[in-house]
């Protein structure tokens, strides 16, 4: 079977030696970026199918203004339109033999708990991103080689080629347009932005001369927070991969406000243990969760996508 025996030194017998360090260590590993900023709803419950379903409000087709004393009140009507998720089944498993757990010198159903506690940080956190990548509204440089203008596009792709870092004028003008464009704040006023490490070095480098993330009074630090310019809050994530744009210039980065992605929960994310088989020889241990995760403002077509909430900095290749 899969999963951790004995016999083999790199699937269980190391785990045991005359002089092994009882300090446990694991990989490396991130902690979730993208999913710390979804919408939680935790309110499917059972037996509601596998499908759920939000409602998304617009504005009142015409404005309000001043009245006259005797002129009747105006009337408006706004939209309704619906976000849909799937409840889908995440886990993932260890199996063991009794004979590994019995002769380990390091507890393996601890070992192995940690580990899979990494695993479901990583695989949900990925599911989260998946939803943020869905967003239509897109901006890339100016020509592609703009260091202080960029264009807005609405769709799921762009022709532009982006060959330029992502730096601090870039930022200013995204920002300016994402309040132009109403988009709330995620946090009061300030919006987030995050990427991989390397795609904020030169933000990063700005920093160091401008000012860092200073407040007065208590606020949330959010994992992987490393600074504030321009009103935006800017987070680090390694758990999505580089996409490899051909000039390795840059890489995707997302801007939002509040409302980004909703989270439907059925069961939260859990460990648990196999009943054991074989007579007892066969053990097991997994994490599992039942949920979902579907942009919040996710229309389907280009003509109402100058909604969504999420900006991604991309490239054609």
């Amino acid at each position: 079977m899969a999963g951790q025996v004995w016999f083999a030194d790199t699937l269980g017998g190391f785990m045991y030696s005359d002089q092994l360090s009882d300090y446990l260590r694991t990989e490396l590993q991130p902690m979730m970026r993208f999913r710390q900023f979804t919408d939680l709803q935790e309110a499917i419950g059972y037996g509601k199918g596998e499908q759920f379903h939000w409602n998304v409000y617009s504005d009142l087709e015409d404005d309000g203004g001043e009245l006259q004393e005797q002129e009747a009140m105006p009337e408006s009507n706004f939209t309704i339109s619906q976000g849909t998720l799937v409840v889908t089944e995440y886990g993932n498993s260890a199996p063991f033999t009794k004979k590994l757990d019995d002769l380990s010198k390091h507890p393996v159903q601890e070992v192995i708990k940690k580990v899979l506690k990494h695993d479901a940080a990583k695989t949900l956190d990925r599911a989260a991103y998946s939803q943020f990548a869905a967003t239509r509204l897109l901006v890339t440089p100016t020509g592609g080689n703009s260091t202080d203008s960029v264009t807005f596009e609405v769709g799921a792709t762009t022709s532009t080629v982006n060959n330029v870092p992502l730096g601090k004028e870039h930022v200013k003008v995204i920002v300016d347009e994402m309040k132009e464009r109403d988009i709330p704040g995620y946090d009061n006023d300030e919006y987030f932005s995050i990427a991989r490490t390397r795609t904020f070095r030169p933000i990063k480098n700005d920093l160091e001369s401008i000012y860092q993330n200073i407040e007065s009074g208590a606020r949330r630090i959010y994992m992987g927070e490393i600074g504030l310019y321009e009103g935006t809050r800017f987070v680090e994530q390694t758990n999505i991969a580089r996409k490899n744009w051909s000039n390795n210039q840059s890489d995707e980065a997302f801007f939002f406000g509040g409302d980004t992605v909703t989270e439907g929960v059925v069961e939260y994310e859990q460990i648990r243990g196999k009943i054991p088989s074989d007579y007892g020889r066969s053990k097991g241990i997994a994490w599992y969760y039942l949920g979902g995760f579907g942009i919040a403002h996710n229309n389907p077509t280009d003509a109402t996508a100058s909604q969504n909430r999420i900006v991604k900095w991309t490239s054609a290749s």
